[in-house]
């Protein structure tokens, strides 16, 4: 996954009050957790696939009263196979895309308290991998497809659930199968990727929900210097080594100039509001673009802002020598970039050389990085996300992102279809545990994102 829980982990906090909780009926709570339960205990690691999930999920669905045609799977591969679902409507408009993924990363018995592929209630809490990321959403999906046919609710537009593979890594990601493969079954006006964005909170209280229409690219280039190298008993002035790191020490000192976008501009002024203090009035200088050079220090202090301001570039891997006895032939440093959605790789990468200041330092791209455009405020998303957000939380703000780490979302970008991170389900910015051991999701906290959905499926897809 793109590791859409991170950004929570480095916000500024101050206290807010808990609005009044609402929860989806009985029924469709039970029906959400064995859903959840199923899948938590289908291991869909990578080497596994995500097929059997894929399956189960088909057969809730046609017992529901799905027709068989509106409930197909297809995939390169037998254990590779991905879920699109059609809720069908009057065709009023173009249809809504919903997207989640079924695959997870590994988990080892031996590094958690519990069993990983076993659904477990603790303590207010359910564990178990793929709570957080993401079979949580594919649960809450799924059970609200049914909830509705039950209701036999027929919306203004079809609502397209697509539940795919291979979003953790692998080579047969399953967004970008559909895309190639299978275009006409994911056609839609946009979609809402429920793998980004993400309910805010802290010591219980719900703070944000983020609204992510944008993506930083992600690069990486390699600096490199050689040398005729020699025995080390003879040292000479120059020195790969040392050349390599004068250039990374003057990298250390460079920042991109501030450049915000339409989101990135919206972000700061609703959460400088939120904030206050001088911390708040200094983002909300920035979205207005009367920030001071003090002001732009003091925010760019934090990671987080300073990521969302600017395209950021940080070494993260050296390599040099061959030999402790022999002066070094080559150095190597690998620099990861987050560059701003319409930024030029190439650019960066002349930028980067000019950093380095040294003309023996060679700079290239290392693969080919792909952005995609920053998806329009929608007022229609946007509306509809405030709607059900704030039916369940009065005091929570809505607010546009762009995210530094990557998720499907951009596919659909690349193709031409805008795309909305949004979740309703809060997860402690203290306890971010995606990937990690013991990946838990509080039992409330999964239930009203369930009926966030809910609500967020017909805000946007219109009434009977």
């Amino acid at each position: 996954m793109s590791v859409r829980r991170l950004l929570i982990a480095a916000l500024l906090i101050l206290p807010g009050s808990l609005a009044a909780q609402q929860e989806p009926p009985e029924a469709d709570r039970r029906m959400a957790r064995e859903i959840l339960a199923e899948l938590v205990a289908i291991n869909t690691v990578q080497d596994s696939g995500a097929t059997r999930a894929a399956r189960a999920l088909a057969r809730r669905l046609t017992a529901a009263g799905f027709p068989a045609k509106d409930v197909q799977l297809a995939g390169p591969k037998p254990r590779k196979q991905n879920l699109v679902v059609r809720l069908r409507g009057k065709g009023s408009a173009k249809p809504i895309l919903f997207l989640a993924h079924l695959d997870v990363v590994e988990a080892r018995r031996e590094d958690w308290t519990v069993d990983p592929f076993k659904l477990t209630e603790r303590d207010g809490w359910l564990y178990g991998r793929g709570t957080t990321d993401i079979k949580d959403e594919a649960a809450d999906l799924v059970t609200n497809l049914i909830r509705l046919k039950r209701e036999r609710y027929v919306p203004e537009r079809d609502i397209i659930v697509a539940l795919t593979d291979d979003e953790e890594g692998g080579d047969d990601n399953g967004a970008q199968w559909l895309l190639d493969n299978r275009p006409e079954w994911v056609a839609a006006d946009y979609a809402i990727n429920l793998d980004a964005g993400g309910g805010q909170m802290q010591h219980g209280v719900r703070l944000r929900n983020p609204v992510q229409t944008s993506e930083k690219i992600y690069a990486t280039y390699l600096f490199e210097v050689t040398g005729p190298g020699g025995h080390s008993s003879l040292p000479e002035r120059t020195n790969t080594i040392y050349s390599l790191a004068r250039s990374l020490d003057r990298l250390s000192e460079y920042a991109f100039p501030v450049r915000l976008t339409e989101t990135t501009r919206g972000f700061f002024d609703r959460l400088g509001a939120q904030i206050g203090g001088e911390t708040g009035h200094d983002l909300q200088a920035i979205a207005a673009g009367r920030a001071d050079s003090a002001a732009i220090e003091r925010v760019s202090q934090t990671p987080v802002y300073n990521s969302s301001m600017r395209n950021t570039c940080v070494a993260t891997m050296l390599q040099a020598g061959h030999a402790e006895n022999a002066l070094p032939q080559r150095a190597q440093a690998t620099i990861q970039c987050r560059l701003l959605p319409d930024e030029s790789p190439a650019a960066i990468r002349d930028t980067l050389a000019r950093v380095a200041g040294d003309t023996a330092i060679k700079v290239t791209i290392l693969g080919q990085p792909e952005g995609a455009p920053e998806s329009p405020v929608n007022p229609q998303v946007m509306t509809a996300v405030e709607e059900a957000t704030h039916a369940l939380w009065p005091d929570v703000i809505v607010l546009p992102v762009m995210d530094a780490w990557a998720s499907d979302a951009v596919r659909f970008r690349r193709a031409g279809m805008p795309a909305y991170g949004v979740s309703g389900v809060f997860y402690d910015i203290d306890d971010v545990r995606a990937h990690g051991r013991d990946e838990r999701v509080l039992v409330e906290a999964f239930y009203q994102g369930v009926e966030f959905t809910y609500r967020l499926m017909k805000g946007l897809a219109g009434s009977h």
